[in-house]
C-alpha cells in the first residue's frame, strides 16, 4: 500500500492544544463501517450505540510523567523523555539539545519548579540518538518522575517548558480507570470517559474488561517509507490476564460485541487472537495492522482521530474500509471536529 494513500489535509488550527472541558462533552462521529452512514454526536450520547451484553475493552496503562528538563554546566538547557529502564540504574531517554554533550559529562536534572533535583551521568550515546543516563539519587525512576517530571504531551500540542498548568495536563493526560504504570503516551480514545458515564453504561448492562498496553514514544514515529509495508512498526508492551479474557469469550459467546476503546486495545487483541482466541497472555508486540488485515476479536472500536500518513489510520482503515475512513475524515474537518491526542473521538461499528 502507498502511504500517500493515508494522507490528507487539516488545518493547523484544528489539532487540538487543550481537551474539551468536560471529558464526555467532546464530539462523536459515529461511522457504520458497512453502510458507509456518519453522524454527528456527543460522546456522552454514546450509551446509544452500545447494547447490554457488549463488553468494552479498556487500556489501563498509567501514563509516567515521562517529560523533564535539565540543564548542562555550560547553562545549556535540555529537555528529556524517558522512555523505560535498561538494568543497572540506567534510564533510556530521548534528549532534545544533546548534540553537544559528551558521554561520561555529569549535568543538573531539575525538578518542576526549576531548582536542581539532583545530579546525573549521561553514560553512553546509542546508536538511534537515544541515551542511556544514570540518575544520582536512590529513588526509583516512578517516584523520582513524580518530583521532575510533567505529562509527556505529543509534539503538535504546544507548551512552552511543561506549559502554564501542568498539574492540569498531568490530570487529563490520563485516563480515568488508569491503574497500571509504565506508558509514555496517552491511549487517548479513553480520555472521554468520565466515571459517571462508566456508571451509567454498568447500569446499561455493558461490560468491562481490561487490557494493558504500554504506549511507547514510538506511536508517534511517522512513516517515511514510500510503500506501507516497508516501515518498520514500533514494539510495545502488553498483557491481559485470564480474569478479563474470560469476560470477553463469555461476551462473545452469548453474542454481544467486543468494543475496543483505543487503537491500544485493538493491538492487544488482536495480538493475542493470532494464535487462536482470547486468552492469558503477556509480551511485546510489533503486529502491523493494515488493509488487508483479518479482525479475528473486535467487533467495533472507539478512537480518535489519527496523524496523516500514520499506521494508526491504517488500523483504522482495515477495520472500516479505506474509502470510508477517507470519507469520515473529509467530513469531520469540514464539520471542524478538532484531532488528534486532545481532540474529538469516533465509534466505528
Amino acid at each position: 500500500m502507498k502511504v500517500e494513500e493515508l494522507d490528507f489535509e487539516l488545518p493547523q488550527e484544528l489539532i487540538a492544544q487543550m481537551p474539551a472541558e468536560n471529558r464526555s462533552e467532546s464530539r462523536l462521529l459515529v461511522l457504520n463501517r458497512k453502510t458507509g452512514d456518519i453522524s454527528d454526536r456527543r460522546f456522552s450520547g454514546i450509551a446509544e450505540y452500545l447494547f447490554p451484553g457488549d463488553c468494552l475493552v479498556l487500556n489501563d496503562t498509567k501514563v509516567l510523567p515521562a517529560r523533564f528538563f535539565a540543564r548542562r554546566t555550560t547553562g545549556a538547557s535540555l529537555e528529556g523523555l524517558y522512555l523505560d529502564m535498561s538494568g543497572g540504574g540506567l534510564w533510556h531517554v530521548m534528549l532534545k539539545n544533546s548534540r553537544k554533550l559528551k558521554e561520561g559529562e555529569v549535568f543538573d536534572l531539575l525538578s518542576s519548579h526549576g531548582s536542581v533535583f539532583c545530579k546525573i551521568l549521561a553514560e553512553r550515546r546509542l546508536d538511534d540518538g537515544t541515551w542511556h543516563i544514570r540518575p544520582q539519587s536512590d529513588l526509583p525512576a516512578e517516584k523520582l518522575l513524580e518530583h521532575i517530571g510533567y505529562a509527556p504531551l505529543p509534539p503538535y500540542i504546544k507548551r512552552s517548558r511543561g506549559g502554564e498548568k501542568p498539574d492540569y495536563d498531568r490530570q487529563r493526560y490520563q485516563t480515568v480507570y488508569a491503574r497500571q504504570s509504565g506508558a509514555v503516551a496517552a491511549p487517548t480514545a479513553g480520555l472521554h470517559f468520565t466515571d459517571e458515564l462508566l456508571n451509567r453504561l454498568d447500569e446499561k448492562g455493558i461490560s468491562r474488561a481490561h487490557v494493558t498496553l504500554h504506549v511507547g514514544a514510538g506511536t508517534f514515529k511517522p512513516v517515511t517509507a514510500d510503500n506501507l509495508e516497508d516501515h518498520e512498526i514500533h514494539s510495545e508492551r502488553f498483557e491481559i490476564d485470564a480474569q478479563n479474557a474470560d469476560i470477553i469469550n463469555r461476551t462473545h459467546q452469548a453474542g454481544g460485541r467486543i468494543v475496543a476503546v483505543g487503537t491500544t486495545s485493538v493491538r492487544t487483541l488482536e495480538t493475542v487472537a493470532q494464535s487462536g482466541g482470547i486468552h492469558a497472555a503477556s509480551g511485546d508486540t510489533r503486529l502491523f495492522i493494515m488493509p488487508g488485515f483479518e479482525y479475528r476479536a473486535v467487533d467495533a472500536m472507539i478512537t480518535n482521530f489519527h496523524l496523516p500518513k500514520s499506521t494508526l489510520l491504517a488500523l483504522v482503515g482495515a477495520f472500516a474500509g479505506m474509502d470510508n475512513i477517507k470519507n469520515a475524515y473529509t467530513h469531520a474537518v469540514k464539520e471542524r471536529y478538532h484531532f488528534f491526542s486532545y481532540g474529538d473521538a469516533m465509534l466505528i461499528y
